[in-house]
């Protein structure tokens, strides 16, 4: 055998198991993000039909309606602590520890909600443990999306981060996907009073699913190079360097805000169309719940079509540029899609929810790598997890609310479109005030 060959069969033989290391990757992260966000998004679902009534009980259903909603934005402000404390565990112990213990209080505080007695049960103690289950689960996602997302991006081949880093934000598709089929299967085979009793209990008690998954973590994965030359560079250099990576984020607040302000309409566009157009079709137009779940689960698809398309868009012509796009794109279509909601037409619902998650998709793909490289890799599960988490408390928690609010005030749906159109304008000054990490590795865009 000549030297070339040698040399080509050693790097073949080399190769193999990265490919290998890599699919496990991307399996363990977007099967994690997938049960992630299935256990926090069926919460807006359930939230959207029954979880009003259950545990906040009032003669105005309007005040249950924005109680519950309340609970829901509890759950994003739960996600910054979650962020400070799974990111310091990230970028000073590994990616993956971060990753499974956040895994596991997902399962925990999920699968004990499905177990919580309701209102008429045992009071007021109901709403409190709610609260604190909604909580924990903000917690876990918070300190969740680093780990799943830098594993991934981290360890992508030259060239193709953007690509890598979208991956497990299909996840979020698999989970709502998965989410709504589970409430309509559970809806089909019961009564509206055994759905009320038992049936919204399900799936949440499908969450025990995380806990083999996350042993599969614990022992087949292995952290970042990425991250232990980070750690190396760290401890060459304890004397000057603060112990927790969340107060070297805070330290320069200016890029924690300008990141944040720049993911603020996607965070707002997913979950205004996820939670607040089903509920506002379903209780004000008197849609179908079943079309709506149905329209949302589609429509998943066509977000997880432009979440990885646009992603490895970005990696040819450069994040700022998709990202800008479809923030322009997203912001004017707002405008269309609520009148076609209110014609009440299935197939014309469809079209305006579909491209609407489809150019959502056009800022999570390149948005996740943009987070990412904002930030150097001994900081980066910190700071990519507090942009991201602090844009999604100051958008998605609050825009259900936020909806219903301007609905009951204006009684049009041109204040939501505003209120959408105007976080596009927002981010589109912010993305360009984003400053590139100062140790960001060559080949990064």
């Amino acid at each position: 055998m000549s030297v070339q060959d040698s040399t080509t069969a050693t790097a073949t033989t080399e190769a193999a198991p990265k490919r290998r290391g890599r699919g496990r990757v991307l399996f363990a992260a977007i099967a994690a993000q997938s049960i992630e966000y299935y256990d926090f998004l069926i919460y807006g679902t359930a939230a959207s039909l029954v979880l009003n009534t259950l545990f906040f009980p009032s003669g105005n259903p309007l005040t249950s309606t924005l109680a519950s909603f309340a609970t829901f934005a509890v759950g994003f402000a739960g996600r910054p602590i979650g962020a400070a404390l799974f990111g310091h565990i990230g970028d000073k112990v590994g990616r993956k520890p971060a990753l499974l213990m956040a895994m596991l209080l997902m399962a925990v505080s999920s699968t004990l909600i499905g177990l919580l007695p309701t209102y008429d049960a045992i009071g007021a103690a109901a709403p409190v443990a709610l609260v604190v289950l909604r909580t924990a689960q903000g917690i876990s996602v918070g300190g969740h999306f680093g780990g799943a997302t830098l594993l991934a991006l981290e360890g992508a081949p030259p060239g193709r981060r953007g690509l890598f880093g979208s991956f497990p934000q299909l996840g979020i598709v698999f989970g709502m996907i998965t989410g709504t089929l589970v409430f309509l299967l559970v809806g089909s085979l019961t009564t509206t009073e055994q759905f009320e009793s038992w049936g919204w209990r399900v799936p949440f008690l499908l969450s025990v699913l995380m806990f083999p998954l996350a042993h599969f973590v614990h022992r087949y994965l292995e952290d970042t190079p990425e991250f232990h030359r980070a750690e190396a560079r760290l401890s060459a250099d304890k004397s000057t360097a603060p112990r927790s990576s969340a107060l070297r984020v805070l330290r320069h607040p200016r890029q924690l805000l300008v990141v944040a302000f720049t993911f603020l309409p996607a965070t707002i566009m997913f979950y205004g169309i996820v939670t607040g157009v089903l509920h506002y079709a379903t209780e004000d137009l008197g849609v179908s719940k079943d079309s709506m779940l149905t329209v949302v689960m589609v429509s998943m698809v066509f977000f997880a079509a432009g979440t990885v398309g646009f992603a490895w868009l970005s990696d040819l012509v450069g994040r700022r540029r998709v990202y800008v796009a479809g923030a322009v794109f997203s912001g004017a279509w707002v405008f269309a899609l609520f009148p076609l909601v209110e014609t009440r037409s299935f197939p014309l619902i469809l079209l305006g929810v579909c491209v609407g998650q489809f150019a959502v998709g056009a800022l999570f793909g390149p948005g996740t790598a943009l987070l990412a490289e904002a930030f150097p890799p001994s900081m980066r599960y910190s700071g990519s997890s507090l942009g991201n988490q602090l844009a999604n408390v100051l958008g998605a928690g609050l825009a259900p609310f936020i909806m219903v609010s301007l609905l009951a005030a204006t009684h049009t749906t041109v204040s939501v479109s505003a209120y959408m159109a105007l976080s596009s304008v927002v981010s589109l000054i912010a993305v360009g005030l984003i400053r590139p990490a100062k140790e960001e590795p060559a080949g990064s865009s």
